[in-house]
C-alpha cells in the first residue's frame, strides 16, 4: 500500500477536535514555537514524550535515540540541545529512560545485533563502571532496570559536561538538567533525584573554563 490512508484519516479526525477545543490553536502553533522544556528520551514507541507528561504540540521540544543517549560525538543530539539552550532558551532539559528498555537489554547480552552494537557499546561503558553493583543483583528484570536507571544517572551526567550547558550557566541562564524513568506498566514517571542546576554541581574533572 503506497498511501497509508487510515493514518490521514485520524490526522484528520485529531486536527478536527483540536480546533473544536481551540479553534485558534493551529495558527498560533505556527506562529511562535517557545517550550520551556527539553526532553530527551528512548525512541521505543510506547514512550511518547507529550503524552506521558499530558502536554500539546509546541509545550516541549523532543529528541529521542535508542537508550536515551548523549553521546559527546553524537552531532544530531548536541544540535538539539545547542538549539534548546541557545534558542529557545529552555528552563529543563530531562533525560528520560524508561525500566525494561530493549537496548538495555541488548548491550546487556553476549549477542551481535549488527550496526547498532556500535551504540550499544556506550551502554556496555555505563555496565562497566558499575559492574559489581550490577551483578550482585540475581534476577535479570533487577539488574536490567538497575542499569536503566544508572544510564539516565550517565547522561545527565553528559548533558551537563557538555559545553553547551556549561555556556549557559556561566552567563547566568537558568537551567535544570534532570533524570527521570518511566515505568511502562504503570505510565508512572519516578525521578531519580539527580536533578543539577549549576556548573559547580559537576565534578571540577569536567568544569570548564569558558
Amino acid at each position: 500500500m503506497r498511501v497509508l490512508k487510515h493514518i490521514f484519516d485520524d490526522n484528520k479526525k485529531w486536527a478536527e477536535k483540536i480546533r473544536e477545543t481551540d479553534p485558534d490553536f493551529f495558527v498560533k502553533l505556527s506562529q511562535q514555537q517557545n517550550p520551556q522544556y527539553l526532553w530527551i528520551g528512548c525512541s521505543d514507541s510506547r514512550v511518547p514524550a507529550n503524552q506521558i507528561v499530558d502536554m500539546m504540540p509546541g509545550e516541549i521540544f523532543v529528541h529521542r535515540n535508542i537508550a536515551n543517549m548523549v553521546i559527546h560525538t553524537d552531532l544530531n543530539c548536541l544540535s538539539v540541545i545547542q538549539y534548546a539552550v541557545d534558542v529557545l532558551k529552555v528552563k529543563h532539559i530531562i533525560v528520560c529512560g524508561h525500566y525494561g528498555c530493549g537496548g538495555i537489554k541488548a548491550a546487556l547480552e553476549q549477542k551481535e545485533h549488527g550496526l547498532i552494537d556500535n551504540w550499544l557499546r556506550h551502554i556496555k561503558d555505563v555496565y562497566r563502571y558499575y559492574q559489581e553493583r550490577i551483578d550482585r543483583l540475581d534476577n535479570n528484570d533487577e539488574r536490567i532496570n538497575l542499569l536503566c536507571e544508572l544510564n539516565v544517572i550517565e547522561q545527565v551526567a553528559n548533558v551537563c559536561h557538555t559545553t553547551i550547558v556549561q555556556s549557559a550557566w556561566k552567563s547566568g541562564q537558568e537551567l535544570a538538567v534532570h533524570g527521570w524513568i518511566y515505568h511502562i506498566d504503570n505510565g508512572l514517571l519516578k525521578d531519580l533525584n539527580v536533578c543539577t542546576t549549576g556548573i559547580y554541581d559537576i565534578s571540577e574533572t569536567h568544569r570548564l573554563k569558558l
